[in-house]
């Protein structure tokens, strides 16, 4: 089977759209977030997707089968929140190791069903992990500048937890996504890289920021070309942008990452920006014309979407990045 090195090269990949999208459709009950496992968990878990891949695994496995159905060569593990900081609001720390491994296994299942009906077109599993709800470089208290909510050592510990599971669960790959801060990013790195030296393997890293408004800029205040040089030190298999913004508002940020470096490159927009009840109205054919000019640029590697964004999205974006060549770098290092 071809490794995701070897698809890259010869086709633009395209990834998966939004979980939190699809399962909210569903409408679950706290009664159905706590399912068997948790019916007697002394706190509310209403809203905890992560935890779904335990407690409604069926509806988790039909969301990636959907999204590979609709074209999609990866799709991303439910583990956004996956980390002891980001379920310590849930009082979830124990789970976390479960939460990961299951949650990679289920689309490791979906992925290995996908891969045997058409081995010309192998599926992927990206170990999603995400920035936490912290921030290690800037202080949540306007009147103590100098104080953090977390440390990089707290993050390194969590994360490193997550990406061992991840990878216990079969993943390909590990995408640390939706970065607004970079030095969140750069203790999951770490992270990786020491599982990596104690496991003694080599795992593919997709690493995806995210500007956070027309100051082009993420929210800890770096510009496209400094997160590129902050994230640059480690091999990565791409690198790129996703959330906060629809595809048009993100293209020139693209632009200026493909100016800058030879990795591939990776876009994930919302489906435009949200309404004001928080709703995404970009339709498939809307995003899928956005979209065109990427590829017609040149920009990407691999595309797919963040927020707001369905199968239905994906399909019309895997149709059209059948008809392009993936980018092929002019950047100067």
């Amino acid at each position: 089977m071809s490794t995701i090195q070897e698809a890259i090269q010869k086709r633009i990949l395209v990834l998966d759209g939004a979980m939190g999208t699809m399962l909210q459709r569903y409408n679950f009950s706290e009664e159905d977030f706590r399912g068997e496992q948790f019916k007697d968990f002394p706190h509310s878990l209403k809203g905890n997707n992560d935890l779904l891949s335990l407690t409604q695994p069926q509806a988790i496995k039909d969301v990636h089968a959907a999204y590979y159905e609709a074209g999609a060569d990866i799709v991303e593990t439910n583990t956004f929140s996956g980390t002891t900081i980001g379920m310590a609001d849930y009082h979830l720390e124990d789970y976390v190791y479960e939460l990961n491994y299951q949650s990679a296994k289920i689309a490791r299942e979906v992925a290995d069903e996908f891969t045997s009906k058409n081995p010309d077109k192998p599926r992927f599993v990206a170990g999603s992990i995400g920035p936490t709800n912290r921030t290690a470089s800037m202080s949540p208290d306007v009147n103590d500048p100098g104080y953090r909510a977390v440390t990089f050592d707290d993050l390194r510990i969590a994360y490193k937890q997550q990406v061992e599971a991840l990878l216990d669960g079969g993943v390909d790959l590990l995408l640390v996504e939706t970065i607004f801060d970079t030095l969140n990013a750069k203790a999951a790195l770490f992270a990786i890289e020491e599982v990596k030296d104690e496991r003694h393997i080599d795992i593919p890293i997709m690493v995806s920021g995210t500007i956070t408004d027309a100051s082009g800029r993420t929210l800890s205040g770096q510009t496209v070309e400094a997160f590129l040089i902050s994230v640059s030190h480690i091999p990565l298999l791409s690198v790129g942008f996703n959330c906060a913004l629809g595809a048009d508002l993100l293209k020139p940020y693209l632009q200026t990452l493909s100016h800058n470096t030879s990795f591939n490159i990776s876009a994930h927009p919302n489906a435009g920006l949200p309404n004001a009840f928080g709703e995404y109205d970009e339709t498939p054919e809307q995003m899928q014309a956005q979209i065109r000019s990427y590829l017609e640029d040149n920009l990407v590697n691999i595309i797919g979407g963040c927020c707001g964004t369905t199968p239905e999205h994906i399909k019309l974006i895997a149709d059209i990045a059948k008809e392009y060549k993936p980018r092929v770098s002019t950047a100067v290092m």
